[in-house]
Order: C-alpha cells, then structure tokens, then sequence
C-alpha cells in the first residue's frame, strides 16, 4: 500500500511467467559545464570522451531503480570545452527471473532502455550550451555487459 502511495505500482500478474515491465522513465541529475563558454579558436575538432555507468537500487520486492549514469567531455587540445554528465533513471518491475536474468536486465536490457533519453538529454544540453549538435553513438549494452562478465573479479586475480 505504502508503495502504491508512492506511485510504484506492481505489473499485473499474468501467472508464473518473467516479467520486466517499465513503470517510470525520469532525469534524475544532471550537470553541464563550459568553462570558457562556446568559444572556439580555429577548427572545431575537440576529442570526445564517453563514460557509462549503470547503478541499481531495490525500492521495494521486484522493484528497481536503475540509474544510467552518461558522462560526455570534450576537449580541444589540453582545454576543456565542455562536461556533461546526466543521470537518466527508470523504475522496473523485475518478476520472476533467474539470479542471472535479473542481472543481465540490470546490466544490458534496462540501460538500453534509458539510454536513448540521455541520449537526447545530453545533445539538448550540448546544443543549448552554444554547441554545434552532438549526436552520442549507439551503445550495445549486451556486448558491454558480456565483456564485464568475462573479466575477473577482483579476489580472483588475487588469487593467481
């Protein structure tokens, strides 16, 4: 009840069967930074650095929040042009999945939900700022999330 109240309400139950069902899509954070404003000298040619990060949180039993964090900088040369980090965040009803299927929802199926609202959140905020349009490529969130499994943990490269 008390989570009804604030507005988390369960997926409807149709049986036993997996459900990932997406009840909210919101900008949780963001910032934006421009230390010298749109100003350029010469060719606008900056080096653009991309970061990702996806942080989870049990708001109630089957219920997550998934938060992907998407961190853009540009330089030109040593100078910062511009930062931009939004937080982009949904709330997920995760339902009878398997240990293994609710991480891999965690780490690929839900930031690839989010992504394409930061996605336009990012290039809003870099286009208001007095920059020409940015355009974030697409991210495949499965493959990131394959590479991450394939990695050793940290006690385990300890251990060799």
């Amino acid at each position: 009840m008390a989570n009804e109240a604030a507005g988390i309400v369960p997926a409807p139950e149709d049986g036993n069967g997996p459900i990932l069902h997406l009840q909210h899509v919101y900008l949780k954070d963001c910032s934006y930074e421009a230390p010298n404003g749109p100003r350029g000298e010469g060719n606008w040619n900056p080096q653009i650095n991309l970061d990702l990060h996806t942080g989870v949180t049990a708001l109630a039993p089957e219920v997550q929040e998934v938060v992907l964090t998407v961190t853009v900088s540009a330089k030109q040369g040593e100078t910062t042009v511009f930062l931009v980090e939004v937080k982009q965040a949904g709330v997920f009803v995760l339902r009878n999945l398997s240990e293994e299927d609710t991480k891999r929802a965690v780490g690929a199926i839900c930031p690839g939900v989010l992504f394409p609202y930061a996605r336009a959140q990012v290039s809003q905020l870099i286009t208001l700022g007095g920059f020409p349009q940015l355009l974030l490529p697409p991210v495949n969130f499965d493959a990131l999330y394959a590479a991450n499994q394939n990695q050793p943990t940290p006690s385990a490269a300890q251990a060799n």
